[in-house]
């Protein structure tokens, strides 16, 4: 039977189901697919927080229905880094990450095309959770390397410590879960 963390997301009441990463530390996954109540919810909110940009930069793919919603409201592009290389991508950006909520490091890319629609441009990050800062990390080494600015990080939900972060936008917190 599964245990789950009641809590509200941009202030709408959701279950999240209690997963174990290892025998110390449970996590509740928070997971936007198929929930476009909390997607648009999500995405008009962190907007009006949000600073001035000009594009919008995700990872595949959680972020992917948040980064969209945020682009459809503000009428802005957004740009996905991949965790695989295509076979229209050339000219490719890559870097290594290492999330929480994936077994082994991967590798997120942006064809060269979407790397110039980041150049000399201002860029607000966006996922759904900011856990680790890995996801993070990746994100922003590969605008740099395209030559953009990044002008803010935004997510739903701050998990953990990151919660204490100074240098991201969140909606909510969301705890980690210690045994014992």
């Amino acid at each position: 039977m599964s245990e789950y963390y009641e809590m509200k997301i941009a202030g709408l009441d959701r279950k999240l189901k209690k997963c174990a990463v290892n025998e110390k530390l449970d996590i509740a996954a928070f997971i936007m697919f198929s929930d476009v109540e909390v997607t648009v919810k999500s995405a008009e909110q962190l907007l009006a927080k949000s600073p001035e940009f000009d594009v919008i930069i995700t990872a595949e793919s959680k972020g992917i229905p948040l980064a969209y919603e945020m682009a459809r409201q503000s009428g802005k592009n957004y740009v996905v880094a991949r965790k695989s290389i295509k076979l229209y991508m050339q000219d490719v950006v890559s870097v290594r990450v290492k999330s929480i909520t994936t077994a082994n490091e991967q590798t997120l890319h942006l064809d060269g095309e979407k790397a110039e629609l980041l150049k000399g441009k201002r860029v607000l990050i966006v996922d759904d959770v900011i856990s680790t800062g890995e996801s993070l990390k990746a994100l922003e080494a590969l605008v740099k390397q395209s030559g953009g600015e990044i002008v803010g990080k935004v997510a739903v939900l701050a998990e953990g410590d990151a919660a204490n972060r100074e240098d991201i936008i969140y909606l909510d917190p969301l705890p980690l879960f210690f045994k014992d």
